[in-house]
């Protein structure tokens, strides 16, 4: 499928701070025609055309009207995290777009995490390697 064929997501951006990880903007490159903010900023008619869905990754693009009411063709808003605080879920809807979620996409690493913790906390591990390896 060529790229102008594939429907229009738009990003923050690739990379840096704050934008999309490199790994993942390559995987969704294999769905979606990428459109950083800064693209569609440059050039708002032509893109706001292409754009049907938004790939928010760290709260990242805001949505507000403005950016609603700038894409007609949306259909759906996913969002890369586990929460939806930061979107106002009954402006988007008014809108007539979806909005998705990964709900349980950290629940085994955040588990992993919390034993980890608990494990080095009543071993003393931290303590115990700074003892052997002092820095």
């Amino acid at each position: 499928m060529a790229e102008e064929e594939l429907p229009g997501v738009l990003i923050l951006d690739i990379g840096g701070t704050h934008g999309v990880l490199e790994n993942l903007a390559a995987l969704l490159k294999k769905h979606f025609h990428l459109i950083t903010m800064k693209e569609f900023l440059g050039n708002k008619e032509e893109m706001s055309k292409k754009i049907q869905s938004i790939f928010v990754f760290e709260c990242r693009p805001t949505i507000d009207r403005e950016l609603l009411e700038s894409l007609p063709n949306l259909k759906v808003i996913g969002n890369s995290g586990v929460g939806v605080d930061h979107l106002d879920l009954k402006m988007i809807s008014s809108f007539g777009v979806k909005v998705t979620n990964t709900p349980h996409a950290v629940a085994d690493p955040t588990a992993d995490i919390g034993m980890a913790l608990m494990l080095a906390s009543a071993r003393r591990l931290v303590e115990g390697n700074v003892l052997n390896f002092p820095g």
